[in-house]
């Protein structure tokens, strides 16, 4: 049971990848630094402060996926409080 837990937070994190991935290409004829600030305001705008928790802490345990310019905006992002309780 864990390990089919672990399995679908990797699958998560994959998928979040894949996405800023597929932002970062759609910005790729940009010069590095519009691009990594609309990459960066992509992600503020239209994913859920879930998925950017799970992005940046992904990005924080190493994932190697991402293209350099999604890591780059991914370390622009506002850090996302943790809900209280």
């Amino acid at each position: 049971m864990l390990h089919e837990a672990n399995d679908a937070h990797e699958s998560q994190d994959q998928k979040l990848v894949y996405m800023a991935n597929q932002i970062a290409t759609f910005f790729a004829s940009e010069p590095d630094e519009k691009a990594i600030t609309e990459i960066a305001n992509h992600i503020s705008k239209f994913w859920d402060p879930r998925m950017r928790s799970k992005i940046a802490a992904a990005v924080k345990a190493g994932n190697e996926g991402l293209l350099p310019r999604a890591r780059a905006a991914i370390g622009l992002l506002p850090v996302v409080p943790k809900p209280a309780g």
